[in-house]
């Protein structure tokens, strides 16, 4: 379903773990941001994309390469690719083409395209780095935290943040590849908050906002919950790391393992600092 319109930008929200794909109309392109999950989504947005498209050339960003942001790729045919270098070197692409294919396998899903990772033509090496879509500039900024490979994105001409699995109305930080530099890049985050006149902050899951104290608070959020993690895991302080499991709405088998894998990389990470 569509969960924010207006003439430039249309927002998708999956019936999964409401993940949101973006669609944005610029004068030159079709900015198209992490098309999924089922069939019936992905054939919505590509009706969208069709009816405003015309002969203009159609762009897909990959916010980051855990399967589920990934599963659009060749759905989109001729659209020219953008994602990080880390997602251009993503060490385990065959790992996660194979979540795809077991997770359509398990519901019986068939789609219209091949599956398979993807391959980037143009590539994010560093923050601040911009990409010309004909008189529109993108800025990139790398976000590792969540995964190695994460990018924010903001398209300033009409104020746009496209925060990937950052900045969550729904989700506390699931950390799969570092709990330090999770922080750094929210730190990030509050620098950029300043540095971009922000109109609408788009995250991977959960709702958008245009109200920059909401996404302030977001960040701020999220920086409080992955100090006290990381003091109740340093002082071992099992009642605190329990209690915060319970704060993850939607409890459920999957935000149990998340919150596992989090507390196992704030111990290998500040291994030093565990106070037995």
């Amino acid at each position: 379903m569509i969960q924010y319109s207006d003439e430039r930008v249309a927002v998708f929200q999956s019936a999964l773990f409401q993940t949101t794909s973006t669609v944005v109309n610029l004068d030159d392109g079709i900015f198209i941001v992490d098309p999924t999950w089922l069939p019936a989504e992905i054939i919505e947005i590509q009706g969208h994309v069709k009816s405003i498209q015309g002969n203009k050339q159609c762009y897909l960003l990959f916010t980051h390469g855990d399967f589920d942001h990934i599963i659009g790729y060749n759905a989109f045919p001729g659209a020219i690719t953008i994602g990080s270098a880390r997602l251009l070197n993503h060490p385990n692409k065959e790992g996660t083409v194979g979540e795809i294919k077991d997770f359509d396998a398990k519901y019986y899903i068939v789609r219209e395209y091949e599956i398979e990772f993807p391959q980037l033509d143009i590539v994010v090496k560093r923050d601040g780095q911009q990409v010309a879509i004909g008189s529109t500039n993108l800025t990139f900024y790398l976000a590792p935290g969540h995964t190695a490979d994460g990018l924010f994105t903001f398209v300033d001409s009409i104020g746009i943040w496209l925060a990937g699995d950052y900045l969550s109305d729904i989700e506390l930080p699931y950390i799969y590849h570092s709990a330090i530099a999770y922080e750094q890049t929210l730190k990030k985050a509050e620098k950029l908050m300043s540095a971009h006149d922000i109109k609408l902050l788009i995250p991977g899951h959960g709702r958008h906002t245009a109200d920059r104290s909401e996404m302030a608070e977001r960040i701020a959020v999220s920086l409080d919950y992955l100090e006290r993690l990381k003091q109740a895991v340093t002082n071992g302080d099992e009642s605190a790391i329990a209690k915060m499991e319970s704060e993850h709405r939607f409890l459920s088998d999957f935000t149990k393992h998340c919150h596992k894998g989090n507390i196992d990389i704030i111990r290998k990470e500040f291994a030093g600092e565990l106070r037995l």
